[in-house]
């Protein structure tokens, strides 16, 4: 395996653990708060993505970008001048970010209540924002750490450090929660300023790793600087200009999700209350922004960690002017996110009560939420990847366009949709976003590169056909089960959904090795697989 390959699959592995446990503690956690206090979680957590990604600038991909480009051109001065600088820089950016959130909870919390019969009140909003904006003060310090790390490519101390910081948090916030809730009988505002306060906690578990890689790798990287020469000195001003143009549309992608979100944060209420639904707003505005979300951006992971390893190559192929081997990345790219992605959400759509009745409560409102915002993460996973394929080949200009266009447009039909459709208007309102944001993706690729495939439509079919038949068997097998008990329990509810994914599994495995396309598409191994068993 190319190193490239092997880097890639840690940090995607990493990524995807880490993910995962982001989604496992939520069935205890809202066990334990309940879901009206779901709402306040979410509350803060999104201003707080949001600042974080501006705080950290894209950092940990800029940097490995600087620090690995100079570093192939045997100048290893430049990236530790970089790093001893911006540990510095990063330090500041990380606590003025920590005092503009924190000052800024009261009116941001000002814009979320519209009604006084609504569940929060202001400053309860506003206590929990302040508490999780002290996580501000340590992770931009630790991303610097991790770019520098990768641009050396190494890829474990970021892997492992995203783990510890990922399962240090999860532990504070569950003990800590429980321990207000259960033990102390406290307030659910309490125990949820506890919880967001974890993600503090969590990053000082990932900075202690970082720590201990540093020194463990310190030798190595001091060796290297003994050896560096010189590629022209570099001012500090050529350095963090190259590494803010590195920077900017990275920050982009990774807080397009977040602004969607931000948006129904700044905006739902009011269209609720609007029609006169002030009462429940926050406790739907909670199942959309946080309950289904967390299930809906699974098959998004699952997708884009495939397809994560394909896309660096498409920087190397445009480089080289290797148009064929651009084309057939792109192609394959195109297919894989389809493939994994259209059945996973067609078949939580399908399971979608029962679904949520397992993870966290028999909720005719929750399960309809979820039935309709889980197609919305093919959309996700497609503007992550055209973003991804507009950064190879140094088109970032147009996904700052792309995605400000579809903000924009979500922004403006938002309220209407949602008071003619309540939170359905909203996903309605996401989706087309972020298609708007997609197309405008493609078209720029199609210009570039003269692109078109036949091939990706004919596939594209091809696969549509494959989950229309899957969702019949599973169609099929459900009503079967209801049948047998109508009004499942939860335990019988969790039967329910593994029967009937394994039926669709294994229907659409099946049809997807019979006739060939799984292995064209995942290569050699399934294909050998499939050769054993005579398909």
């Amino acid at each position: 395996m190319s190193s490239l390959m092997k880097g890639t699959a840690i940090l995607t592995i990493g990524m995807f653990l880490s993910k995962v446990l982001g989604l496992v503690y939520i069935f205890p956690f809202y066990a334990i708060i309940g879901q009206e206090n779901v709402a306040l979680y979410s509350y803060a957590y999104i201003p707080y993505t949001i600042m974080l990604s501006v705080a950290i600038s894209g950092a940990p991909i800029a940097v490995s970008k600087f620090v690995s480009k100079y570093n192939s051109l045997g100048d290893y001065e430049s990236g530790r001048r970089l790093v001893k600088s911006g540990l510095l820089i990063m330090t500041i950016t990380g606590f003025l970010s920590f005092l503009l959130l924190y000052f800024l909870a009261t009116p941001i919390a000002h814009l979320v209540i519209k009604d006084e019969e609504q569940i929060f009140t202001v400053d309860q909003i506003a206590s929990v924002i302040r508490w999780v904006s002290f996580a501000l003060i340590v992770v931009p310090f630790m991303s610097l750490l991790r770019g520098f790390f990768q641009g050396y490519d190494h890829m474990k101390p970021t892997a492992i450090s995203q783990l510890v910081e990922q399962i240090v948090r999860i532990i504070a916030l569950l003990v800590g929660s429980f321990l207000v809730m259960k033990v102390f009988s406290g307030a659910a505002k309490t125990a949820v300023s506890f919880a967001v306060f974890s993600a503090f906690i969590g990053a000082l578990g990932g900075l202690i790793v970082m720590y201990y890689y540093w020194k463990r790798l310190k030798p190595e990287f001091d060796l290297k600087l003994a050896q560096s020469v010189s590629s022209g000195k570099l001012s500090y001003k050529e350095i963090y200009s190259e590494v803010i143009r590195y920077s900017i549309p990275f920050v982009f992608v990774g807080v397009a999700n977040p602004l969607f979100q931000l948006v129904d944060m700044l905006t739902f209420n009011t269209a609720m209350t609007n029609i006169g639904l002030s009462k429940v707003t926050d406790i739907y505005l909670g199942m959309l922004n946080f309950n289904t979300h967390k299930i809906v951006i699974i098959p998004v992971m699952l997708a884009t960690g495939f397809s994560m390893a394909l896309v660096p190559t498409i920087t190397q192929y445009y480089t080289k002017k290797q148009h064929g081997a651009l084309i057939n990345a792109m192609d394959k790219t195109y297919q894989i996110l389809l493939f994994i992605t259209l059945p996973a959400v067609v078949g939580i759509s399908l399971l979608s009560t029962d679904l949520y009745h397992v993870l966290f409560s028999n909720s005719a409102a929750g399960s309809s939420i979820l039935a309709a915002y889980a197609p919305v993460a093919i959309l996700f996973a497609f503007f992550q990847v055209t973003a991804a394929l507009l950064q190879g080949i140094d088109y970032q200009k147009w996904i700052v366009f792309s995605l400000l266009t579809g903000i924009l447009i979500k922004l403006a039909i938002n309220i209407p949709l949602i008071e003619a459709m309540q939170t359905k208007g909203a996903i309605l309102a996401t989706a087309i976003g972020y298609t708007v944001s997609i197309l405008i993706n493609m078209v720029v690729l199609k210009k570039a590169l003269d692109y078109r495939s036949k091939m990706v439509i004919r596939r594209s079919i091809l696969i549509i056909v494959l989950t229309i038949i899957m969702a019949a068997f599973v169609i099929v097998v459900h009503k079967g089960l209801t049948l047998i008990v109508p009004d499942p329990s939860k335990g019988l509810a969790l039967i329910y959904v593994v029967i009937c994914s394994c039926v669709g599994g294994v229907v659409y495995a099946f049809l997807s090795l019979r006739i060939g396309l799984a292995q064209k598409l995942l290569g050699e191994r399934i294909a050998r697989i499939s050769r054993k068993f005579g398909m």
